[in-house]
């Protein structure tokens, strides 16, 4: 297992920075802002935290939260420009760092893919470097389920997508940032896992990162430090 000072130097030398987007890019929870929307929020959050804790499946914890919500496309799309998702301190400029440095940056996220999407754009990360799950819905708009062959619609699934990245990419050093159980699980095959908690602290996930960060700008200064 790396120390941190090992850590650090895989951080300031890596290929590629992946992040989970829901309480570490932006500070909510879309699923929760989503239910809330429909009117279902506190039944959802109350899911949310156990499937974050780690005690049930990523895609049984998904499917049950997307059965009680049932969005259409419009609430989706209404949602997203009526109370659009709000960046986190600090992840613009160190977005932006990272890519003068040339790294990649990826958003690997168990949220919506048009969720992402508009995430994505403020912080100018391709649509290609997502990851995420995506809705499906009837000709109607009415909700239809959800892709479930996705990889981050399953437990394990970051995971897979860091491997498929280093297979497609030939990463050497891939680092994982994240608030929960399912971004911790993918280091390995992450280099490094960086915990997140500066909008919600996981208690699992403080106690075991060996990295654990509550500010963005403790990553800005790792990298100015070189």
């Amino acid at each position: 297992m790396a120390s941190l000072l090992e850590m650090k130097e895989i951080f300031r030398n890596a290929d590629a920075v992946c992040f989970d987007v829901d309480s570490t890019v932006i500070r909510e929870e879309g699923i929760d802002e989503l239910a809330k929307f429909c009117g279902v929020g506190d039944a959802v959050a109350e899911m949310t935290r156990r499937a974050m804790g780690g005690t049930v499946t990523f895609k049984a914890a998904l499917t049950a939260r997307l059965g009680l919500i049932r969005p259409s496309y419009e609430q989706v799309q209404k949602l997203i420009s009526d109370n659009p998702p709000q960046l986190t301190p600090g992840i613009r400029e160190l977005v932006s760092r990272l890519h003068q440095r040339g790294v990649q940056v990826f958003l690997v996220s168990g949220g919506f893919q048009s969720i992402v999407e508009h995430v994505a754009v403020q912080l100018n990360i391709p649509t290609a470097n997502i990851f995420a799950n995506r809705l499906k819905f009837y000709f109607n708009g009415e909700y239809a389920g959800f892709d479930e062959t996705q990889p981050t619609a399953e437990s394990g699934g970051k995971g897979k997508v860091i491997t498929h990245l280093k297979e497609q990419f030939h990463f050497k050093k891939v680092v994982m940032i994240g608030d929960g159980a399912t971004d911790m699980e993918a280091c390995p095959p992450a280099d490094c896992f960086i915990g997140f908690g500066g909008n919600v602290i996981r208690k699992q996930v403080k106690e075991k990162a060996k990295w654990y960060i509550t500010h963005f700008d403790e990553l800005l200064k790792e990298l100015e430090e070189r």
